[in-house]
């Protein structure tokens, strides 16, 4: 209690309380995340479950259009797809692994980018060289190539059944070591900036070990940065695994992302039925636009030198 007091209380809820954009970024993100999160108990079906599927009901247009060859259904008030699944329950499901994946595969990133920016900036020398060099050849590697190929050797040496039972795992596994050097090049900037402060001559004087030292002392004087990094890449990982479930390397069609879902219905978008890619599209653009504004102004606020109130 006392520390949602202090939090209400400080510089940083002011702000963005003053802000409305960050507030109507915010709102919309906790809103798409509790509908992912409820999706099993608000969604009237579920599209994971061939039993509540039936053909008969495929291209359903929403309830608001009248234009369409057929005739609306009260039933599936966003429309239903080729499959005769139901758009809003499929766009919950939908929402919800692609937050999963994009939350998780920037966790995996900031595992390996912490680990790495702290022992190469503590350390320094020819290991600060080593992963450097490393962090460059990563870069100058696209996240889509690296995922394409690592996605694309699994399926052709495992098989495709092995594949969809671990999509999830294996999205949020390429695409967080896809990440990585993001998070290693920042942490590494601020424990050089770090390294050389009394506080941690201090702790080596007390005989403190340079685990207990990185961990303990520095790393919470680089978080500022990381979360600034982490809105941003969230964002970016949502994008990564859309455009590969675009090209068939992302979420199977039995457990359809909001990539799948726009993949799905693209062949469809010229023969009338707008609804199956547009809808998924409009949901997905407005969660990855919410979530950088959200991270701007995070970026400015974090950064008194860049934040004008």
């Amino acid at each position: 209690m006392k520390r949602l007091k202090k939090f209400l209380a400080s510089d940083f809820f002011y702000q963005f309380k003053s802000d409305k954009m960050a507030i109507v970024s915010f709102t919309i993100i906790f809103t798409f995340v509790t509908l992912a999160v409820l999706a099993p108990l608000i969604s009237p079906y579920n599209p994971h479950d061939p039993s509540q599927i039936d053909l008969m009901d495929s291209e359903i247009p929403p309830v608001w259009d009248h234009n369409a060859d057929e005739e609306p259904d009260a039933r599936f008030w966003l429309g239903t797809d080729q499959q005769g699944r139901d758009m809003f329950s499929a766009i919950l499901y939908g929402l919800r692994i692609s937050l999963i994946i994009g939350i998780f595969a920037v966790a995996v990133q900031m595992v390996i980018g912490i680990a790495i920016g702290l022992i190469s900036g503590y350390v320094g020398g020819r290991v600060d060289a080593f992963f450097m060099r490393l962090a460059d050849i990563q870069l100058s590697l696209s996240t889509m190539m690296i995922a394409i190929i690592g996605l694309a050797i699994f399926q052709a040496t495992f098989g495709a059944e092995l594949y969809e039972e671990m999509a999830v795992f294996m999205l949020v596994l390429v695409i967080g070591i896809a990440e990585w050097p993001q998070y290693a090049r920042t942490v590494r900037a601020s424990v050089l900036a770090e390294r050389n402060k009394e506080y941690v001559d201090a702790a080596r004087v007390i005989g403190l070990s340079s685990p207990i030292i990185m961990v303990r002392h520095i790393l919470p004087n680089t978080l500022s940065p990381l979360l600034v990094i982490s809105t941003v890449q969230v964002a970016n990982a949502i994008i990564s695994e859309a455009a590969l479930s675009f090209l068939g390397l992302g979420m199977p069609v039995t457990m359809p992302s909001l990539g799948s879902l726009i993949s799905s219905g693209f062949e469809y978008i010229f023969s009338g039925s707008w609804w199956i890619t547009t809808i998924p599209a409009f949901v997905l653009i407005l969660l990855i636009l919410m979530i950088n504004l959200l991270g701007d102004w995070l970026r400015d606020v974090l950064n008194p030198k860049l934040y004008k109130g």
